[in-house]
């Protein structure tokens, strides 16, 4: 049982248990002595269902490994790792000791274990130490990497393979057995009754029960919380222990909502059958509503194995099944690459990025190649490269005549090679930023013909057809330049075609240091314009089509202020523009702080390398996220037909009469974060806002009410219409805020998705914080209808 459990798992003063997602349960980190024996404890029996508690490394991991934490050469501390029990969260000692939740980081968390010298920090300061010692734990979102280094080489090959171990059975794990993991555990409520068990008696006090509230972000009417106390208080002693305290938490974590849905559907018996449940799904609106899958549902989701034997499905599978992927509101059949990849570059949105060397602000921010391997983690297929010269003769990359810090170029093409296609086989593009003399521009081309090899693209495809633009399908694992073009016969004068042209449109006025260096960073080597194949920068004269023949392999970049003007002023002339040719947009100079403009308006009108800073988090960067959710995150996605058609006359300024009603019932929140996770009178009063994003006449932005102190079960039952009018460019964006009367509302979490994979009938919405990090298990449950006219 449950409480049972907890009775027999006791918190080490030293190491304090924290609360954790239920997705990524935090327990108690055990002590060498008790792995032996130690399936017994709740922890170590969450490893047991990973088929991990024998497995040699996990064992090592258990106990416990002293690291040398890598920040610097003057800052190198060594530190206790030590793998909790539930095998999905690491503990970790700090030289001063912060919040509980501040010791640890989660498994799920992880993007990438690489072993060796093979991150930029090892490589700048862990030089002494033997690449065999060394690790670096790359984490998804903005956190830093954490570079380590092993007493030994054995040391540091278990904590490598033992992660990659969890790592690969977590992903292995189908949605039954993650759902099956946390019902049968539930360590997440393991840490909280350990926290509010004050003086750790394996009872609860009706104050201590309060404390469990708060923690898990509820403040409930205290004679309704009594009353409750009272009902499961069946020793009549004011103390809940053991099955009261299991019933206590039951009656907490049911779902009335769900279980009014389920027993509509189920009838007198209480379970549904194949039939039943084959009504649901066609009242869901789903694709494949047949008995056959009704019945392979019951086979995946169902635990109760009597019920399962007798094709029928129970509450509890019920709600496994809604709680799946397959009861999400995105649909699990865009979630892979299901689009034509086979069309020519400008029919596609392109996932780009502006300044990508920066991890911070573009005035004294820090330059990194690990800032190209995130946005490449993120699906990124266009990245900038600032190019200027060197010392030594090696040309460098940072911001221009500012503070921001300079990395080598050599190095970024390294990381290119070593990273651009582990996400994603579609072509990278990588802009180039041209501010080098003639002999760095040639070092320039020899690094990326030697670096990158068969990878770069030096030649037209097709040498019949040199002009026209090759397929993602056709350019898989292949990195293309954009850059300045000379001319096919050129003198030297004819070198003088600057990215400066550029400069001046993006407003970036600077202060040449002298005119011969101005001269100078104007010219094109050959080598380096050679490599412009497909992607030729140019300067945008004009929208219409010159007499002569297509120019398809002609790039403009365009600032934001720019793009604007030509949405406005020119219509569809600018999106008949983009269907011949790729045009890259970009952040305002004037941005200092490295913030975004919404890419959203861009799209409308077709333009397809939409460029934002990945560094700075924001609703920017949650549209770019759910432009380029679908499609396998690869980075490319399919724009609508009426931005690929030459003739088309769309015009995201007139876009017609509304051809769809969007309908959002909000009906409850589950287990939202707690934005002071270590203050336990810190309540959320939780309130949704629902925002379309598409053609102006479609932009709306609708919420419900707010709800008071209720953070871990909140109800609304309020509906949101939206009238959409180009429906086949709208983004949804589901916001949780913390509502606030004196001062501007909290983000809490938000999900984005495009309309068209957007799943009708009762969906749950899995939240994502500001830097698009999970925050399961907090959900929001909607009822979802879209109608077209």
């Amino acid at each position: 049982m449950l409480c049972g459990r907890w009775r027999r798992c006791r918190r080490p003063s030293e190491e304090p248990s924290v609360p954790a997602p239920a997705a990524a349960t935090l327990a108690l980190p055990p002590s060498p002595a008790s792995l032996d024996g130690g399936s017994r404890r709740p922890g170590l029996r969450a490893l047991k269902k990973m088929g991990l508690t024998e497995d040699e490394d996990v064992r090592t991991m258990l106990r416990g490994s002293r690291l040398c934490k890598i920040r610097s050469h003057t800052w190198q501390k060594e530190r206790l790792y030590r793998l909790q029990e539930d095998g999905l969260s690491v503990w970790f000692q700090r030289r001063i000791p912060h919040a509980p939740s501040k010791h640890i980081f989660f498994v799920q968390h992880i993007e990438a274990i690489r072993e060796g010298h093979q991150s930029e920090g090892l490589r700048r300061f862990g030089g002494a130490f033997p690449a065999g010692r060394c690790l670096t734990i790359a984490f998804k979102g903005h956190r830093k990497n954490l570079d380590l280094v092993a007493p030994s080489a054995e040391e540091a090959q278990c904590w490598v393979r033992g992660l990659a171990k969890l790592r690969a059975r977590l992903d292995a794990m189908s949605q039954r057995e993650r759902l099956d993991y946390f019902l049968s555990t539930h360590t997440w409520i393991h840490s909280y009754l350990h926290r509010a068990d004050s003086n750790q008696d394996s009872k609860m006090s009706f104050k201590e029960i309060k404390s469990l509230l708060r923690m898990v972000n509820v403040d409930m009417n205290d004679m309704y919380a009594y009353h409750l106390f009272k009902e499961c208080d069946h020793s009549n002693n004011e103390r809940l222990e053991g099955a009261e305290i299991e019933e206590f938490l039951r009656r907490l974590l049911k779902r009335p909502e769900l279980e009014e849905i389920f027993w509509r559907y189920s009838g007198e018996d209480h379970v549904l059958s194949v039939s039943e449940l084959l009504e649901f799904l066609e009242d869901q609106g789903e694709d494949n509503a047949t008995l056959a899958r009704a019945q392979q549902l019951i086979q995946t989701y169902e635990l109760n194995e009597t019920a399962k034997q007798h094709e029928l499905m129970t509450l509890d599978g019920f709600m496994m099944y809604l709680l799946s992927p397959e009861g999400a509101a995105l649909d699990p059949a865009h979630t892979g690459v299901f689009q034509d990849m086979g069309q020519p570059l400008p029919h596609y949105f392109i996932s780009s990025s502006h300044n990508t060397y920066l991890t911070d602000s573009q005035i004294g921010g820090l330059s990194s190649t690990e800032a190209y391997i995130r946005a490449f983690a993120q699906g990124c297929r266009c990245v900038e490269l600032d190019c200027w010269e060197g010392p030594g003769g090696e040309p460098v990359i940072y911001h221009g005549h500012t503070l921001t810090s300079k990395i080598l170029f050599r190095d970024v093409i390294q990381a290119v090679r070593d990273h651009a296609f582990t996400l994603s086989p579609y072509p990278v593009i990588l802009s180039l930023e041209n501010h080098c003399g003639l002999e760095q521009q040639a070092v320039m081309a020899r690094h990326l013909r030697t670096i990158l090899g068969d990878m770069l693209v030096t030649q037209a495809l097709d040498l019949q057809n040199p002009g026209e633009l090759p397929s993602p399908e056709q350019l898989k694992g292949r990195v293309l330049v954009k850059g300045k073009k000379l001319p096919a016969v050129w003198s030297e004068d004819d070198r003088t075609l600057s990215d400066r042209e550029e400069e001046e449109d993006e407003g970036e006025v600077e202060m040449m240091e002298a005119a011969e260096r101005r001269r100078q960073d104007k010219q094109i080597s050959p080598e380096l314009s050679a490599l412009a194949v497909y992607c030729c920068a140019t300067r945008l004269r004009t929208l219409q089509p010159g007499p002569g023949p297509p120019q398809p392999c002609q790039v403009s970049s365009l600032s934001e202020r720019k793009a604007k003007k030509l949405i406005h002023e020119a219509g569809n002339s600018f999106v008949r523009h983009n269907v011949r040719q790729l045009t890259r947009v970009y952040p305002l100079g004037l941005r200092m702080n490295s913030a975004n403009y919404s890419p959203q308006e861009m799209w409308n009108s077709g333009c397809q390398l939409v460029a934002l800073n990945f560094q700075t988090p924001g609703y920017e960067m949650d549209l770019n996220a759910g432009r380029f959710l679908v499609n396998g995150r690869c980075g490319y996605i399919l724009k609508p037909a009426c931005l690929r058609q030459p003739d088309t006359t769309f015009d995201p300024e007139y876009p017609g009469p509304p051809r769809a009603n969007l309908t959002v019932q909000v009906l409850t929140a589950q287990q939202l974060p707690k934005l002071n996770a270590e203050k336990p009178s810190s309540i959320v009063d939780p309130l949704v806002r629902i925002e379309i994003h598409g053609v102006p006449a479609d932009c709306a932005r609708k919420e419900t009410s707010y709800v008071l102190n209720n953070g871990f079960n909140p109800y609304w039952g309020q509906t949101l219409q939206f009238p959409l009018r180009a429906p086949e460019l709208v983004l949804v964006r589901f916001v949780v805020e913390d509502y606030d009367t004196t001062s501007p509302n909290d983000f809490v979490g938000q999900f984005t998705l495009p309309l068209g994979s957007l799943k009708q009938g009762y969906r749950h919405i899995h939240l994502l914080s500001k830097d698009g990090a999970s925050l399961s298990p907090a959900t929001l449950f909607v009822h979802i209808c879209v109608k077209y006219s």
